[in-house]
Order: structure tokens, then sequence, then C-alpha cells
């Protein structure tokens, strides 16, 4: 007899005793179907059953490629019921980008919807490729999966140029649900939209965990403004996800509809990517505070999501706030914690934290150096609490995407037309920040178009630079070292 075992719980049977106790209570709905708590489990054990007949088995990974869909959850639970690793591919990504992804993790299986079929055979190799809507059989399988099990792969852009594998556990994700609620002020029955890609945390781990604590979750084939509002009329919100693309949309459409919206705990994103009119817009239509976040794929929304704006507060800094849940230090070059008003990395360490990145022992060795998970995020203390200062790690966000600057240099840098190149940001009203290029180039003949074509054969759109510039090979600032300066060109461009 082992007391310890009786301490142990993981995703699948959370959700099994929701729907022990409210059978009837509504799971998920996507606008055209609604399935039950009892009618979901009923469908994931079916799902299981198929899924172990084909010998996929605890630690296993399945590749998915797919729109948002609520055969995607129900995969996903099913494969967590195993204790398999649901692989989470970026369908936005270039064949040869997403190729690399699904060798990375070596998946016994690609499922695929039948958008993603073709895609899907193109990229798997020799990996079987099975349809979304064909896993289906009789039969019992028992709860394999133990909480330090891999539960979700979600890939993230890597400095090196190459997307990394990052492995979120049962146990981050329990603790993630919990934390959210606590910070957030959500409630059991609070439900959540699943409209950004399930190939993200903000389309995955939210309607999980959702699922965990008996709410509905709605399941939205990308953003739309009338089905967001149609599911905030109908029942009560936790997180109302938004990157800053879709906000100014969502106003639109509420002052237009003048909706009766139930409830929203809380609404929106980092809040330093959103103008304040913008933001307090939101808010006030919402009737719901802004969650001014900080958060990452590897740490949930900790370390510093514990803040919420509420509408028509005149706030002097967006500083953030600690997570519940969570330790922080700011750490300096010489790894020891700096002064308050001082600029040092954020180190983190908590039960939210993923499991490493998969098949990446020299970025695990990297970035979990004496025993922290090291963000590449700078912050400073004040007043006002952590203020954010840029990104050691130098990180585009763009319409809540991640892009690195290395993903696309490595192209740019591989032409022999090209003398030296560099990719920085640059802020943009629609998607924060988007990337432009600034090249030195070796023949004149090299125009914008063929540099955006060279990236839009290897990479996805949203990760191709919305401007190019040419200048002087002498004209890039470099640092003593020969190194360019970024931050400087970051200056030239703006200007």
């Amino acid at each position: 007899m082992n007391p310890f075992e009786a301490s142990q719980s993981t995703v699948y049977p959370l959700v099994a005793m929701r729907a022990k106790v409210s059978p009837d209570a509504s799971a998920l709905m996507d606008g055209h179907r609604k399935l039950t708590y009892g009618q979901l489990v009923e469908k994931v054990d079916r799902v299981a059953a198929d899924l172990a007949g084909r010998k996929v088995a605890r630690g296993d990974r399945i590749a998915v490629i797919s729109e948002n869909c609520i055969e995607y959850t129900i995969l996903q639970l099913a494969a967590a019921k195993l204790g398999v690793i649901t692989a989470c591919q970026n369908w936005r990504l270039a064949a040869g980008e997403l190729s690399y992804c699904i060798e990375l993790v070596e998946p016994r299986l690609v499922a695929a919807s039948d958008r993603y079929l073709d895609l899907a055979a193109e990229t798997a190799g020799d990996v079987p490729v099975c349809r979304m809507d064909g896993f289906d059989a009789d039969g019992q399988t028992e709860c394999a999966a133990q909480p330090e099990d891999g539960l979700f792969i979600i890939f993230t852009s890597g400095t090196t140029g190459r997307p990394k594998a990052a492995v979120i556990s049962h146990r981050a994700q329990l603790t993630r649900m919990a934390g959210s609620r606590l910070d957030l002020g959500m409630r059991q029955s609070d439900g959540y939209i699943s409209w950004a890609p399930m190939f993200h945390m903000g389309g995955t781990e939210h309607l999980v965990s959702t699922l965990m604590c008996g709410g509905p979750g709605y399941v939205f084939d990308g953003f739309d403004a009338d089905q967001i509002i149609d599911a905030l009329e109908a029942c009560h919100i936790g997180w109302l996800l938004l990157v800053p693309a879709t906000i100014e949309p969502l106003i639109a459409r509420l002052r237009e509809r003048q909706p009766r919206i139930r409830t929203v705990r809380a609404v929106g994103c980092m809040a330093d990517l959103v103008p304040r009119s913008v933001m307090d817009e939101i808010s006030t239509l919402l009737d719901a505070p802004f969650l001014n976040s900080f958060g990452s794929t590897e740490t949930g929304l900790p370390p510093l999501s514990g803040d919420l704006i509420a509408p028509g507060s005149e706030r002097e800094s967006l500083a953030k706030r600690l997570s519940v849940l969570t330790e922080l230090r700011l750490v300096g070059a010489d790894g020891r914690d700096v002064a308050d008003g001082e600029a040092g990395e954020a180190w983190v360490r908590g039960p939210t934290l993923f499991s490493g990145y998969w098949n990446n022992p020299e970025a695990n060795a990297r970035d979990f150096d004496q025993g922290w998970f090291h963000m590449g995020d700078m912050f400073r203390v004040t007043a006002h609490g952590y203020e954010f200062t840029g990104r050691s790690k130098y990180l585009i966000k763009s319409g809540g995407e991640n892009i690195y600057p290395a993903e696309i240099e490595r192209i740019l840098l591989a032409d022999a037309r090209v003398a030296d190149a560099i990719v920085v940001k640059k802020p943009d009203t629609r998607w924060g920040e988007v990337p432009v290029a600034v090249v030195a180039r070796n023949s004149d003949a090299l125009t914008e178009e063929l540099v955006m074509e060279m990236c839009r054969t290897e990479l996805a759109g949203y990760k191709c630079p919305k401007k190019v510039v040419f200048v002087a090979l002498e004209d890039l600032p470099r640092s003593v070292s020969g190194k360019i300066v970024r931050e400087a060109v970051e200056e030239m461009v703006a200007a």
C-alpha cells in the first residue's frame, strides 16, 4: 500500500468526474453541435480504445494537424487518458518547417482533419496519417497517465531559428488551472472560448482547464466577432483571450450589436501591446477588467499575470504583478539577483512550469541552469511592480505569434546576394509588432520582392518580413566586436 498514490491525479479523471456528477451539463459547443459531459467522456473513451487497439501507449506521441474542432479536444483527452502526448502542430508553417517539427517528436501516428490531410501526407514522412474523425472503437481502457507524464507538446520559436517542442505535463496543466482561477477570480462554472489555434496554449490549455472544472467550452475555427458575442450572451465567461489584432474588430461589433453580455471575469492580453484607449474601451464595453498578463508557453500565465486593470483606470505604469504559485528572481549577467530598479532576466520556479524541450538537451541545460527556468525576458522592480524592459532573447510578438529574428536571418544569410542582414521589430497598430528585414546586398538585382519570395518559400506567412530596407554594408551599426547592434538598427528603421 502506498498512500502517496492517493494524492496523484491527472487530466482525464478530473474531466470524467465532471461527467459523473453533472452528465447533462454542457461541455463542448461549436455553434452547430453540443456535447454534454456524459457524451464527451463516452466519445473520449471510444477514441482511447481505438488508440489502444493501434498499440499507441503511454509515452508515445501523436502529432495533430487540424483547425480548431471538437474532435481535436476529444483526441487530446483520449491521449491524456492513455498517458500519450499530443504534439500540436502549427499548420501555418511552411512544409519544410512542419516536417522538422513532426520528425523531432517521432510520433506513432499523425492525425489530420480533412482540411489538412494533404499537408499531413506531404510532411509526415513514413509516419501513418489518420483522419481526425476516424478514431472509434468499443472496449475499455485504464487511465495510465501519471502526473509528470507529458500531456501536450506545444512548439515555440527558437532563438536558433528552429522551433522548440515544449512539453507540458499533467501536473503543470492542473496547477495552471488552479493558478489562473485564483489570479483572475474565475468560478468553477465559468466558460472559455477557444478561438485561438489549438496549437497554441491559448486554444488548448484554458479549454482543458475549463473542462476539468465542469464549465462550458466553445470551440471556434478562428476569430469571429459574432460567434464570440453569441457565446458571451449565452454563458458566463472566465477569461476572454484577445490579441491586439482582434480587439478593435470586436469593439466594432459590440457597438453595433449592443448585446446583453452575462459576465466576463477578465479580458485581454499583455497590456503593453495595446493602446490605452483601446484597452479601456473593450474593458468598458464588457464591464470586465483588462488582464495585464505576462507568461509564456513554458510557464503558463505566470510569472506576472496577477494584475487586473479595472475599466476607466488611469495607470501611471503597466507594471506587472506576481502570479500565485510562482517564485521569481531577476538576475544579472553575473548570475546574481539585481538590485531594485535595475534590469534583470526573469528566472522562474514553480509547479506551473513545463518539463523541458523535447529532444533538446542543449536548450534544457542552458535554460534550466541552477534549478530555475530562464525566460530571457528582462524586468526591473519599481514602486509600481515589475516593469518589462525588453527581451534578452530578442523576440517579435506579432498578432499573438512569437517570431525570432534568427528564423528569418538564417534564410537571408544563406543567399549569396546578401552581404549581411538583420531582422528587427517595428511597432504596428494592427499586429502590435511586425518583422522588418534590413539587408546589405552584394547585387542590386536583389529586390524587395525577391527577398519576400525567398522567405515565403521557407517560412509561414506571418513570419515573413513586412518590409525590406536596403542599406550599405558599412552603414550597419556594429559593436566593437563587429556584431550588428540590433537596437540601433531598430532606431534606423523607426526613423
